[in-house]
């Protein structure tokens, strides 16, 4: 460390204290899943239904990041690493503000989720799989995304010209294509309100 950084984390209100003040504990839901999965849907359903019931949370998505905190980073693995980085140290003072954070990120490989697990701490941190396949993801293409990257527009796209690894260290699936979304959302809130 730089001799001239100094951290004042022992002289802080501690997160036990906030925790307290806030009625829950705080956590990291880690959504990911192929663009078009349904991930940032389901999270933002999830947040206002636990917001509805009292707590305090915040949904930290891909593409609202990278408009501002990540703005400078591209899709390139070792960007998408430094964009995970940064959600993740982000995530740990969420959660030292008593804060519950929903992530909504594709997150493409195991090593960059374990990457992520690895700052933010296995106890806070909560893998939730929002699964469909590439087919299905294609099919819905919300975004318009998929034909882009068919069409070489974008490159590096997961799923299609860059690799997305079925994640192995997971908490909880979410099958968006046999689940409503209604159904996925009530699977995330039981599995959520059983933790905070």
């Amino acid at each position: 460390m730089a001799d001239h950084i100094h951290p004042i984390f022992d002289r802080l209100v501690s997160r036990n204290e906030k925790e307290l003040f806030l009625n829950q504990k705080a956590k990291v839901f880690w959504f990911t899943g192929l663009s078009g999965s349904g991930k940032s849907t389901i999270a933002e359903a999830v947040e206002r239904e636990l917001f509805n019931l009292g707590h305090l949370v915040q949904v930290l998505d891909g593409d609202n990041i990278r408009t501002g905190i990540c703005n400078n980073l591209s899709f390139s693995l070792e960007d998408r690493k430094e964009n995970i980085r940064r959600i993740s140290e982000v995530s740990k003072l969420m959660v030292s503000a008593g804060v519950i954070a929903l992530n909504s990120f594709v997150s493409p490989t195991n090593d960059i989720r374990a990457y992520a697990k690895s700052i933010i701490g296995d106890a806070d941190f909560h893998l939730i799989y929002v699964k469909a396949s590439v087919e299905t993801c294609e099919a819905r293409d919300v975004k318009g995304l998929y034909e882009k990257a068919r069409a070489g527009i974008i490159k590096g796209f997961t799923g299609i010209d860059s690799p997305f690894d079925e994640p192995t260290d997971v908490q909880l699936i979410l099958d968006t294509e046999s689940e409503t979304k209604e159904e996925s959302v009530k699977k995330a809130v039981t599995y959520i309100k059983s933790l905070i």
